[in-house]
């Protein structure tokens, strides 16, 4: 194992690049690298999707922060200055076990969801549906961030069988048409929808065509903001070199990255 080499801060002047550790359970996660990239924050970022054990959602609370740490674990074979935990579920429960455990900067992506719908909305009166796996609508922490906000039209729904579909790579068709209609007949069309869990981004323009009125919120657009607002991250690198990991099938990983990003 490669000793990790850890910094005080990612701001640090003397350092030349600025690594980033992305973590999901599955693809997900790479539609916040997608953004990351995007917006040029970092020189290199090392992404691990926990491919053998998706989804997390369906998981109890101390597996779910058992798998984090490990992941954690994982990061320390490079030098990375932050992790990102770009998975929900895990944002919901393991961030403090993560930064108690490290010293690492660690950010989730929940705060930030709750910070870009902040920067968003005009209204406290908006309606919010907040889309997430079992495991994020159970621990309430955006419903709870949200209401600290003042906001109180708030719903939340768990489409447990959206995570599924994307590994399956069915980010259009039949299939997820008739899921959509399952889990959103009857709701009423909101003002604005937080994706809560990273792979709902990859079927963001199916969701769209159901509540075609209503503002997506997105995990990656939002750590960007998050990161540049409250880390003051303005500097842009020239090239962003990317390496992607899985512990299980990490071919079927690179083939949707090649596919999504």
């Amino acid at each position: 194992m490669v000793p990790s080499h850890y910094h005080d801060s990612v701001l640090k002047a003397e350092k030349v690049g600025l690594r980033a550790g992305v973590f999901d359970s599955g693809v997900g996660g790479l539609t916040v690298v997608k953004s990351l990239l995007e917006h040029r924050l970092f020189s290199e970022i090392i992404y691990f999707g926990d491919t053998a054990r998706v989804p997390y959602g369906v998981k109890d609370k101390n597996t779910i922060i058992r798998y984090s740490l490990e992941a954690l674990e994982f990061f320390k074979n490079f030098d990375v200055d932050i992790m990102i935990a770009a998975c929900n579920s895990v944002s919901a429960y393991a961030i403090q076990e993560l930064r108690q455990a490290s010293t690492l900067q660690v950010s989730g992506v929940i705060e930030p969801g709750v910070l870009a719908l902040k920067n968003k909305a005009l209204s406290k009166d908006a309606r919010i549906l907040i889309l997430g796996t079992r495991a994020t609508i159970e621990s309430k922490k955006y419903e709870r961030l949200l209401k600290k906000e003042g906001f109180t039209h708030i719903e939340s729904i768990a489409p447990s069988l959206f995570v599924p579909i994307v590994e399956e790579g069915l980010y259009e068709g039949s299939v997820l048409e008739t899921t959509i209609e399952h889990y959103f007949k009857g709701v009423k069309e909101p003002d604005f929808i937080i994706l809560g869990c990273t792979h709902f981004p990859l079927i963001a323009p199916a969701i769209s065509r159901y509540f075609p009125h209503a503002t997506l919120i997105h995990s990656g657009e939002a750590i960007v903001e998050y990161l540049e607002q409250s880390r003051q991250m303005t500097r842009r690198f020239d090239k962003t070199d990317l390496k992607l990991f899985a512990s299980e099938n990490p071919d079927s990983l690179k083939k949707t990255a090649a596919r999504w990003l």
